[in-house]
């Protein structure tokens, strides 16, 4: 029997280990897929891995470095942390985590590593500490320098108070806290900086008096964050009344406590709270009315009338009618529990546009969407939620709410709204298909010159890269380019159309980079070219800026606009062109007669050269130029002229003369569908 009982143990001991998880799996997946540049994926094995072997603090590191190259800082800090706690002695860890830390506005938690870190001996953090901790120093010199001149000056005891809790110095920052607080009661924010400051020197009672006190009647964020110190439970009526003693005019704080009391049924006590908030807010129909019924009900007719007939005569009907049914029949005016939508939507656009003006978006977005729940028909708040998704790089999302905010029967923020949905839309669809086409007349060359190109561009979900297929078409009228001096067609006309297949990377910074592969079929050849079908490679690098008032937006005022492009190519003998042009100018929007004319003077300044150094593709241009559009007709269709002074960097086998004028008068036009 013994000998079975052992066994039986001995096979679940065998089944529990089994079947207890391995971390080495997903990880090792981790770090394979690390090697791809698979970074999300990674994540996903390196918390799998955690879930196994949570005190691993090997794995927390890696996950936390895994963090940093997709750009989530502050979940990096947070995994470093955890592997500091796991493994104190690795101070490589700690060191991290510190500048994190500092990263993401946390100094006092960067400096107090730092500080240990340098008196263990590291060189790294003693700089860093004393990079941190001398400005804080200077700093609190200098604001006590003010303040023995100044004892009243309230933003030097602000800044001090921030200062001296940076550098830990609490005691220092809790006495400058509370003067600032005490020459401006109404900034409970500093309430706020003094509880954080009280409780981080355990000094609990009094820190959540001043936090309670926070949260109840200061700006809507300072309160959250004031409740985010707090205990998780609700406070005990002793708490609300020291906030009260230390917050006396805090108003939602005292009409809180007054509804605690009825809750509790100390009518007494409620009817006691309700008099200081009539007494110090008369407008307050609602504490007017409350403590109008309490004095009823207690048989204080007296008191109780004048209290009532005023709320009768205010503008809220709603209440007007429960005080009209407490007069037939006497009862207890409970607190209405929700707020009229209209205000919950106010008081949350009121948060959105302070995240948005802080650049807290994810909090913004949060805001914006109660507002549209609470007002779905607020075409402002849609534009805003599309913006404020714009920013986040959300494009996929920012496209609907454009959508449905250029249904506005406002016709700017419809406008607004529709502009931006256009701009955003084409690069979300999964086929995109692009048309352009210029063509300009040269009286140097007394030709004309077309250039065009047909793409279909293919959007992968999650792949930096658009695959495209294009049919480009270069070509010219009189072939007047190698008919004149001998010139090689391809230095403005190859004269063929060429289909190819390509990848483009997105945009980044206005950079693209670009690779593609065709065949060239010529309509016309030359002595020197007789091939109909020739291979054709190109790519490059391309970037494009443009600053001030640009001609798209029609308005007057000074721009400056630049391109470059870096580009190889298989027909020029395996070359590659640089090709810089840049434009500087005034934008001029046409008098109310010619409301729909927009133009451009500029100043032309160009460079080209290649890596062959031969003599037609090395040369500079600068010269006048006017460039203009017409408000009715598409945007994309523009018309310049432009006079340059040109002059040949390389002259070795040149026929014609170093320097040349030319008259350009072009046309561009563009669309995309």
């Amino acid at each position: 029997m013994g000998y079975l009982r052992v066994g039986f143990f001995l096979a679940i001991a065998t089944l529990v280990h089994a079947e207890k998880p391995d971390a080495s799996v997903p990880l090792n997946r981790a770090y394979e897929l690390l090697k791809t540049k698979d970074y999300g994926r990674a994540i996903d094995s390196f918390q799998k891995a955690i879930e196994i072997a949570p005190a691993n603090a090997s794995i927390r590191k890696d996950l936390a470095y895994t963090l940093l190259k997709i750009g989530e800082t502050e979940a990096a800090r947070d995994q470093f942390e955890e592997a500091m706690k796991l493994d104190p002695a690795d101070d490589h860890v700690a060191l991290e985590f510190a500048f994190l830390c500092y990263e993401t506005k946390e100094q006092v938690k960067a400096r107090r590593i730092f500080k240990r870190l340098s008196e263990a001996g590291n060189a790294t953090a003693k700089e860093a500490f004393q990079n941190v901790d001398r400005p804080l120093r200077e700093g609190i010199a200098r604001s006590r320098r003010t303040l023995e001149l100044d004892p009243q000056n309230f933003s030097t005891h602000e800044e001090l108070g921030h200062l001296a809790e940076q550098r830990d110095e609490l005691e220092l920052a809790r006495e400058h806290y509370e003067k600032a607080w005490r020459l401006k009661p109404q900034r409970r924010d500093l309430l706020l900086d003094l509880g954080r400051v009280l409780k981080e020197e355990d000094r609990i009672d009094e820190a959540e008096a001043c936090l309670l006190a926070a949260s109840r009647g200061a700006e809507p964020r300072v309160a959250e964050e004031a409740r985010e110190l707090l205990p998780g439970r609700y406070p005990y009526v002793y708490e609300f009344e020291k906030a009260l003693e230390l917050d006396p005019p805090n108003i939602e704080l005292r009409r809180e406590l007054a509804y605690l009391h009825l809750a509790m049924s100390h009518s007494a006590e409620a009817e006691k709270q309700f008099a200081v908030l009539v007494e110090s807010s008369p407008d307050d129909l609602l504490s007017t009315a409350q403590l109008g019924l309490l004095r009823l009900s207690r048989g204080d007719e007296a008191g109780a009338m004048p209290l009532l007939e005023k709320v009768l005569a205010g503008g809220d009907d709603d209440l007007a009618d429960r005080v009209r049914s407490a007069l037939h029949l006497p009862k207890t005016l409970k607190r209405r529990e929700e707020q009229p939508r209209a205000q919950v939507s106010d008081e949350a656009k009121e948060l959105a546009a302070k995240s948005l003006e802080k650049g807290y978006l994810k909090d913004a977005v949060k805001y914006l969407r109660v507002a549209h729940e609470n007002d779905p028909v607020d075409f402002d708040v849609m534009l805003k939620l599309g913006w404020a998704y714009n920013i986040m790089k959300d494009d996929a999302e920012a496209v609907k709410w454009f959508n449905v905010a250029r249904r506005s029967p406002d016709e700017k923020l419809a406008g607004e709204a529709n502009r931006a949905y256009k701009n955003l839309k084409p690069a979300l669809e999964r086929f995109r298909t692009t048309v352009w086409a210029s063509s300009t007349f040269s009286s140097r060359w007394r030709d004309d010159f077309t250039y065009a190109q047909v793409k279909t561009e293919l959007r992968l979900d999650h792949v930096p890269l658009r695959l495209y297929v294009s049919a480009r078409f270069i070509g010219d009228a009189r072939g007047a380019v190698d008919a004149r001096a001998g010139l090689g067609p391809q230095y403005l006309s190859e004269r063929s159309l060429i289909l190819s297949v390509g990848a483009a990377t997105l945009p980044w910074r206005g950079i693209t980079g670009w690779f593609e592969a065709g065949e060239a079929f010529r309509y016309r050849t030359t002595s020197t070219d007789t091939g109909r079908i020739v291979p054709d490679y190109r790519g490059g690098l391309s970037y494009g800026k443009g600053f001030g008032s640009l001609l798209a937006n029609g308005a007057n005022g000074r721009f400056v606009e630049t391109n470059l492009d870096g580009v190889f190519v298989s027909r020029f003998g395996n070359d590659s062109l640089l090709y810089a042009q840049a434009r500087a100018g005034y934008t001029l929007r046409g008098a109310e007669s010619a409301k729909g004319f927009h133009g451009q003077f500029l100043w032309n300044f160009n460079i080209t050269a290649d890596a062959k150094s031969q003599y037609w593709a090395n040369f500079v241009e600068t010269g006048p130029g006017f460039k203009f559009r017409f408000e009715q007709l598409p945007a994309s269709l523009l018309f310049s002229a432009n006079f340059l002074r040109g002059v040949y960097l390389v002259n070795e086998g040149n026929p014609r003369r170093p320097n040349y004028n030319e008259l350009r008068i072009g046309v561009w036009y563009a669309f995309s569908n």
